[in-house]
């Protein structure tokens, strides 16, 4: 929230979104969380791929969250050659993962080799969010409409309700 605060004040900042500075001060140092309406509303008016993937992450502790660790190359084409390896080690483990047996017939052995499968999708799944991030923010497209026009084409052809 802080990056997205810029050189704006704590106080005007918080104005805009009506909380008072004290909220904002709490949320940016992470003794708060922030309120699912308030971070809608941010998330609406900055259309910031990287606080939506923290907003996502914070509500349900779970799913992709923004890579921003010391080893982490975020140039677009890095992000996209992580990606492409990420997507073929998934498919490779999903091809040679059987799951034509039932659950209650399953070994151990096997078990594992889903958690290994489910584990490589994981790992594509981040690199893909973290790519959709750094290509919306880098052509300046807008993060939150390519997710609109996803849920658009859901609806039309009658995936979601």
């Amino acid at each position: 929230m802080k990056e997205i605060r810029g050189d704006e004040t704590q106080l005007r900042f918080g104005f805009d979104f009506g909380v008072g500075r004290e909220a904002i001060s709490k949320y940016e140092n992470g003794r708060s969380k922030v309120p699912a309406d308030i971070s809608k509303s941010i998330v609406e008016k900055f259309d910031d791929p990287k606080f939506a993937l923290a907003v996502q992450h914070q509500y349900t502790g779970t799913g992709p969250i923004w890579l921003n660790g010391p080893n982490v190359d975020l140039h677009r084409c890095s992000v996209r050659d992580k990606t492409i390896e990420e997507l073929q080690e998934a498919i490779d483990a999903i091809k040679k993962t059987s799951l034509s047996k039932p659950k209650e017939a399953i070994s151990s052995y096997e078990k594992q080799k889903m958690l290994d499968m489910i584990e490589e999708a994981v790992e594509a799944q981040t690199a893909l969010a973290n790519f959709i991030a750094v290509m919306t923010d880098h052509m300046e497209i807008s993060y939150t409409g390519v997710w609109m026009d996803h849920y658009k084409y859901l609806q039309k052809v009658g995936f979601i309700k």
